[in-house]
């Protein structure tokens, strides 16, 4: 209860997981709250200001921005959701197989190290270029980029924790290494991989952003918020609402994610416990 409490009294967690909370209730009801069919084209309706019929105004297809951002939430927080899932599950087997068997560490961490030479969206860019565009695809590409970090951060816990008594003493009782491993090591890796997920899923969400402006996401016709934010740049003077409001969505997720992931570290680390 007193973890629950520390959670509750944190308030950086509880804006930021209130907000994200409203965010993934507006995806979810996107296809009953939206007002029209995202992909429906209507040149007659283009470039409209926002009204009571179009709430937040149309592109320069005559779609309705309203339900291209609602719609836009749901391609994000997928792509969000998956790529933290895959990012942690990639994360937990190289690092705690580097972290555990020094003989493979080398191998491993130079592997990681030459992909995180690379710039995270530069990398994500070529890795699109060569399998072409798709959700599918923008998942793999951000796995790829990201899943080093959080290896890299599990490398780090599970050497902090291999040579204390308790795994020590587990080992001398003759417990198979993959017994020490996901049951006397990996439960302490939780709290840190916690946070390192949060900011993960900010990072996946910004990055499939960028890579649908840049034109090299999913595919055009599918609304999301890059999509939207390009297709309102060439109009940015006559129709600034185009990529203003995708551009809030985009940034108000963010934060939230951001501030949730402060609030998880400032409650599970114990360093930054103040009594």
């Amino acid at each position: 209860m007193s973890e629950i409490r520390r959670f509750a009294r944190n308030r950086n967690i509880a804006v930021g997981a209130g907000v994200l909370a409203l965010v993934v209730l507006a995806a979810l009801l996107a296809g009953v709250v939206s007002t029209h069919d995202p992909r429906r084209l209507n040149p007659a309706e283009r470039l409209k200001a926002p009204s009571a019929r179009n709430l937040l105004g149309t592109d320069e297809f005559g779609r309705d921005v309203y339900s291209l951002v609602l719609h836009g939430a749901q391609v994000s927080l997928l792509v969000g959701v998956t790529t933290m899932l895959l990012t942690s599950l990639g994360g937990i087997v190289i690092g705690l197989t580097a972290g555990y068997y020094r003989r493979v560490d080398l191998v491993l961490m130079r592997v990681m190290d030459g992909l995180m030479a690379f710039p995270a969206i530069l990398l994500a860019i070529a890795l699109m270029a060569a399998r072409g565009p798709g959700i599918g695809n923008v998942v793999f590409a951000l796995s790829v980029v990201y899943t080093p970090r959080t290896a890299m951060l599990i490398r780090s816990t599970v050497l902090s924790l291999r040579e204390l008594d308790y795994v020590q003493a587990a080992r001398a009782l003759g417990r198979r290494d993959l017994v020490i491993a996901f049951r006397h090591i990996l439960p302490n890796c939780v709290g840190p991989l916690l946070v390192q997920s949060s900011f993960v899923f900010a990072y996946a969400i910004l990055a499939e952003a960028i890579l649908g402006f840049l034109g090299v996401g999913v595919p055009p016709y599918v609304p999301s918020w890059g999509n939207v934010i390009a297709s309102g740049k060439n109009v940015i003077r006559e129709a600034f609402w185009v990529s203003l409001f995708p551009g809030l969505a985009l940034t108000l997720s963010g934060l939230a994610l951001n501030l949730l992931g402060d609030g998880l570290r400032d409650v599970l680390d114990p360093r930054l416990r103040v009594q």
